[in-house]
């Protein structure tokens, strides 16, 4: 059964209550979408606390990222939102957080990518069953282009179609699913596999 927009609406809401209630959206960071129909979309609006969102602080915006709703104003990465959508169809939801883990962890990480290995909850991931597989988390370079941006994740996605998630050096964390639960159990996932990681670097006093 298709969602109604009331529903998709209150879905975003709750999310943003839940991840700044863990830290992980602080303040007016980080946006939330949830499809709405094959060429349409629900997004956060800019500038708003993600801990205190309201039914009116959502947009409908069409798969280019432009607004459809005159007044007001989608975030500046609708568009990395967007193009998650048009990737794939089945894609329902996409968040993106600016936790403390995804940000340091990313700026440590000397290569673009960090590879995730022999971690039991690398199987919360949708089609990962088995620890023992590799999830390479992509990392860009921070870009205040957005356009320009998401022309180097492109070739990424099309390369890796099983590709959970991505990072963006000193900026967050992008993951994505069927439905805003399976999004949201893909953040969770990640931000303990990030808080790992760390914690490997620290006692180990190496870098990535």
């Amino acid at each position: 059964m298709t969602e109604t927009r009331s529903q998709l609406t209150r879905q975003i809401i709750e999310a943003g209550r839940f991840l700044y209630g863990r830290g992980w959206s602080p303040a007016t960071s980080s946006n939330y979408s949830a499809r709405l129909s094959a060429d349409r979309a629900l997004l956060t609006v800019s500038g708003k606390h993600k801990g205190q969102l309201g039914e009116d602080d959502v947009l409908e915006t069409d798969l280019a990222g432009n607004s459809l709703e005159p007044g007001k104003k989608p975030s500046a990465e609708t568009l990395l939102h967007t193009q998650l959508y048009a990737w794939r169809p089945e894609i329902g939801a996409v968040l993106h957080t600016h936790s403390v883990n995804a940000t340091v962890l990313s700026r440590l990480i000397a290569g673009d990518r960090l590879e995730l290995q022999d971690y039991e909850l690398q199987k919360a991931f949708a089609g990962v069953t088995s620890h023992e597989g590799r999830v390479s988390v992509p990392i860009f370079d921070n870009d205040q282009d957005i356009a320009r941006l998401s022309t180097r994740v492109q070739p990424w996605l099309d390369a890796h179609p099983d590709c959970p998630g991505y990072l963006i050096r000193g900026h967050g964390l992008y993951t994505w699913g069927a439905r805003m639960s399976d999004a949201l159990r893909q953040v969770e996932a990640f931000e303990f596999l990030f808080e790992c990681e760390l914690k490997v670097l620290s006692l180990r006093g190496e870098r990535g």
